[in-house]
């Protein structure tokens, strides 16, 4: 993938690159509500090829918004959230709840791909968010998705997009061309995570070939862009705050000195040209998708 500005879903690999996921559980709740939009159209977009899926799986789920957001936009499936945080997968169950859609609503504990086994059927449509990539060997991981659908049924895959973008390039104090930076200090973080999984398997992630080597079919593709122009609204603020924090945090060794100094200032609510209050904060994302069909036959 291009670009690893996101949530993980697992904690792996090496001290600079354990995730703590109940820790992370607001930040992970609010990052999917400010992306609702997009992945709204998404879902659409899944809607016009799965009309009437009767089991949606979301496999790596987190807190559920994404999934309840499975659960409104088809009101006649059953969605089971499946991940490895049980802290996680009670604020799913417990935002099901408070939607209404406890009745039809499920969740599943225990590590992918395996834990899919347990599933009491096969999916019509299984949804995996940036989790795959936290799967050592993401070609049998991807074989085990696919085992997991029913005849017809899809799997889609959202891995890679472009780089997310909150500033211009020159914010007026430091090097322009932060984030540029930033992007290459955390590739070499997430490499670092992917060579610390077990079982690592590296390759071209060639994501529309991988789905065809897992024995699926008909590979579609599309992108969906997260436009939030200046001046962004309080929550949107907080998200870039957030973003940047933990990227100053889990990146600290690899930003040099210079660019440290600027992302502290950037973060500092004290400081009128932080983030925090700065006119000029945005947000653009965009995310791709990869859908592909089990055959029947």
């Amino acid at each position: 993938m291009a670009h690893h500005h996101h949530t993980h879903d697992h904690t792996e690999g090496g001290s600079d690159t354990a995730i703590d996921w109940a820790d992370m559980a607001t930040m992970l709740e609010t990052q999917a509500e400010l992306l609702a939009p997009l992945y709204a159209r998404a879902l659409a977009w899944l809607a016009e090829s799965v009309p009437e899926p009767g089991l949606i799986v979301d496999a790596g789920s987190g807190p559920g918004v994404v999934s309840c957001q499975f659960a409104e936009t088809f009101p006649g499936a059953r969605v089971v959230a499946v991940d490895g945080s049980a802290p996680l997968l009670e604020r799913a169950g417990a935002r099901a709840e408070r939607l209404g859609f406890a009745d039809r609503f499920g969740t599943l504990a225990g590590d992918l791909p395996s834990v899919l086994a347990e599933l009491e059927y096969p999916a019509d449509l299984l949804w995996a968010a940036r989790s795959l990539h936290h799967l050592g060997d993401q070609g049998a991981a991807l074989t085990a998705f696919a085992d997991r659908l029913a005849p017809g049924g899809t799997l889609a895959l959202l891995e890679g997009g472009l780089p997310s973008r909150f500033l211009p390039r020159d914010i007026g104090f430091g090097r322009p061309g932060l984030q540029a930076r930033i992007d290459a200090v955390e590739a070499e973080w997430f490499e670092r995570m992917r060579v610390g999984l077990p079982g690592a398997v590296t390759g071209e992630e060639n994501w529309p070939a991988m789905l065809t080597a897992a024995g699926l079919r008909h590979t579609s593709t599309r992108t969906f862009l997260l436009d939030l122009p200046a001046p962004v609204s309080d929550a949107a603020r907080a998200h870039v705050a957030a973003s940047l924090t933990r990227l100053r945090d889990a990146c600290a060794d690899g930003i040099d000195p210079e660019d440290r100094a600027t992302l502290d200032r950037l973060l500092d609510p004290e400081d009128e040209a932080s983030v925090h209050h700065r006119p000029d904060v945005f947000v653009l994302s965009a995310h791709t998708v990869y859908t592909a069909v089990r055959v029947a036959g």
